[in-house]
């Protein structure tokens, strides 16, 4: 019963301020104001309000979350226990394979504008350096 009443009080301040918001015709920030001040009367309707503060205030709740949450780490962890024990997961088809850890990766043909610019940085500018020539600068 509280909660409710607490919810509707804010609610109204809520659309007061979107109103006053509104006189000054800023509209589209009176709209987003209307729809955060009907939320606490929306969740206060459905019952959901209540079910939050049962939660919050009830040890035996938070007593669950703990559990939850180190069952969560302890599936995560057979997973990397699982994983480490089996090595790294086998490579999609159609993607080179993975080199060893010492050994050099074969440099890649330069080709187009990248291949230039990796290349050294002489060609960078040469179309610049056209273009201002033209035109005499």
């Amino acid at each position: 019963m509280l909660t409710g009443t607490v919810c509707t009080l804010l609610s109204v301040a809520g659309l007061g301020v979107s109103l006053l918001v509104a006189r000054r015709r800023r509209y589209a920030t009176a709209m987003r104001l209307a729809a955060l001040s009907l939320v606490p009367v929306g969740l206060a309707m459905t019952g959901i309000l209540r079910l939050i503060i049962n939660m919050t205030f009830n040890p035996v709740a938070w007593v669950g979350v703990g559990v939850l949450g180190f069952a969560v780490l302890l599936f995560l962890s057979a997973r990397l226990a699982d994983r480490s024990r089996k090595g790294a997961p086998a490579a999609e088809p159609g993607t080179p394979p993975v080199a060893a850890k010492g050994a050099s990766t074969p440099a890649l043909p330069a080709t187009g504008r990248k291949g230039a610019q990796a290349a050294g940085g002489a060609d960078d500018f040469s179309d610049i350096e056209a273009i201002l020539k033209k035109h005499g600068i």
